[in-house]
């Protein structure tokens, strides 16, 4: 029940909304984001998994083990050498980060410009397109791989343009479908979708790859396929806006209306610029998202490669074993984002303290495990279990820092996470390649791991720190398209509401 000058409006509860429909178009909604989430995700980070079959593991590529700086072996000699895979193609480490981080030079250019097309087309259009397009391309890039490593780098570089667009275009309609109260829950779940489509990819991707002798283009031509069939039921099910959705029950049309203060209004908003560039949360979105994507993105890219070299994991247990910890943050980020959608419905913790403490969570643990991950040298069941908590911890991001854009400026959601994104994105291709310049020459060094490690580390702790003492969850006054006079008023109303809402259960 809202009480705002003498006026009573009653909103619904989300619970009443889940009772009356078995099933709520927002539901759908969420399902088809998470799968097509998993099947983005599946066409980024199947290169990291396919390069070590595309390179090899033979015995001329690895370092030997009579430095007391490498591993040793789990297996003999003769062994060895029956598991090792001979590569396809000669690629030194330096090309091999090139390769990596080629996504994200197309990635980097096409968020911005793909946050605002959203806004304007609607994100349904824009993020099914760009899935679409990142399959087919997908379903050519062996071939571009064998005529020239150049034609092999554009198709990638194309992917990530392709890609670039989908997560602002996503992020428009969650803020257009959820009320800020449901998006820990919500956020969670469809952001899960990167987790799973990881785990499915790095698993089968390492099966495929693993299997024979020139099979890892299966790892692009499954998942391809996979994101064209998605494209059939995204289409037919899903729509911009809940008043344009033929199949929504009144009940969950009037909840979501009930909550329009702090969700994406339907008409475009102009962008105020200078307002944004002086405005201390977008610094701060900013920040935590170049700061959060250089450390995942080290993980990411380069987690096949330093089971397979430093703890000498044969390829189909390189990728399982790489599997594991996105696993463990899928399961994670999942439970915290309910525990967190419970705390926040109930009253005991605010909006700000919930994306405050999950932010925290999501990035100062990794940075503690990185460093202890300087100290397990080849003790590769230690590793793993170091590595899901590394990998683990950031499951809780998705209630906290993954979803600043939305709470800080609805309307405008779309251009935001272009700018943030952006940022994120070069951040991708800067990590692999720092990772490759750090271990030139010595993949099996414990040392250069040592470096990558805690230059991650640091990174997240710096970034982090910066985020806490400039964000907020708050609707920002330029969100809204009026003069400056009635967008301080319109932010000061929608403060008091929030500040005198009683929610009706």
């Amino acid at each position: 029940m809202l009480n705002k000058d003498h006026m009573t409006v009653a909103i619904p509860h989300a619970e009443d909304v889940k009772g009356r429909d078995r099933w709520s178009t927002r539901y759908t909604l969420a399902l088809l984001g998470f799968l097509g989430l998993s099947v983005a995700y599946s066409l980024r980070v199947n290169m990291a998994i396919a390069i070590v079959a595309m390179v090899g593991t033979s015995e001329g590529r690895l370092v030997t083990n009579s430095s007391q700086d490498v591993c040793p072996r789990k297996v003999d000699y003769a062994e060895h050498r029956r598991r090792a895979i001979e590569g396809e193609f000669d690629w030194d480490e330096q090309t091999q980060g090139l390769i990596l981080g080629s996504f994200f030079y197309g990635y980097a250019c096409t968020n911005l410009v793909g946050g605002r097309a959203a806004e304007y087309l609607g994100g349904r259009l824009v993020f099914g397109l760009g899935t679409i397009l990142s399959s087919v391309i997908a379903l050519l890039t062996p071939l571009c791989a064998r005529m020239s490593r150049e034609l092999f780098i554009g198709s990638r570089i194309l992917t990530g343009a392709a890609q670039g667009v989908t997560v602002p275009a996503l992020f428009i309609l969650m803020a257009t479908w959820f009320p800020p109260e449901e998006k820990a829950k919500f956020g969670a779940f469809i952001k899960g979708g990167m987790q799973f489509g990881t785990v499915v990819t790095m698993v089968l991707g390492g099966w495929l790859s693993g299997s024979d002798h020139g099979s890892w283009p299966m790892t692009f031509y499954v998942f391809g396929a996979l994101g064209m069939v998605w494209g059939i039921p995204w289409f037919l099910l899903v729509h911009d806006r809940p008043e344009q959705h033929p199949r929504i029950s009144h009940a969950e049309l009037h909840y979501i209306q009930a909550n329009m203060h702090a969700v994406k209004k339907a008409e475009v908003v102009s962008v105020p610029w200078r307002a944004m560039v002086t405005s201390a949360p977008v610094w701060a979105c900013i920040i935590i998202a170049s700061g959060s994507s250089f450390g995942f993105q080290t993980l990411l890219s380069e987690m096949p490669t330093y089971l397979a070299n430093i703890q000498h994991f044969d390829l189909n247990s390189s990728g399982l074993m790489s599997a594991v910890p996105y696993l463990c943050m899928w399961v994670f980020g999942l439970s915290w984002g309910i525990c967190m959608d419970r705390l926040a419905a109930g009253g005991w913790l605010s909006i700000t303290t919930v994306r405050r403490f999950s932010t925290g969570f999501a990035h100062y643990v990794p940075a503690a495990a990185l460093v202890a991950m300087c100290f397990v040298n080849c003790d590769s069941a230690l590793a793993m279990v170091v590595l899901c908590l590394a990998v683990g911890a950031c499951g809780s991001a998705y209630s906290g820092n993954a979803l600043a854009e939305q709470d800080i400026a609805p309307n405008l959601t779309g251009t935001l996470m272009g700018i943030t994104n952006t940022m994120g994105a070069v951040m991708g291709f800067l990590a692999p390649s720092v990772t490759g310049a750090v271990t030139q020459g010595r993949q099996g060094s414990l040392g250069a791991w040592r470096t990558v490690f805690l230059v991650s580390a640091a990174n997240y702790v710096v970034t982090t720190t910066l985020y806490m003492l400039t964000m907020s969850a708050q609707v920002q006054p330029w969100n809204h398209s009026e003069k400056k006079e009635d967008r301080d008023k319109n932010y000061e109303d929608v403060s008091a509401l929030r500040k005198n809402q009683v929610i009706d259960g």
